[in-house]
């Protein structure tokens, strides 16, 4: 897999960093390393990718739509 696959997959950990408190950052790190160990396989990563970018963009929402900086 090539650095670029790496970084896609780790996207919602990425992410999760720019939102406020602990929860959306954890599931955001247990989310990613899920679909990394499970792209070995076609099409093994799309569950726990889309699940960890539905809550990091929640919290996102939560933190830049609701209540602004």
């Amino acid at each position: 897999m090539t650095a670029a696959t790496y970084l896609f997959l780790s996207l919602p950990f990425l992410l999760s960093l720019a939102t406020s408190g602990a929860n959306p950052k954890v599931l955001g790190f247990v989310s990613s390393g899920f679909a990394i160990l499970l792209s070995v396989e076609p099409g093994g990563a799309i569950l726990p990718w889309a699940t960890g970018m539905t809550v990091v963009s929640v919290a996102l929402y939560e933190r830049f739509g609701r209540r602004p900086v």
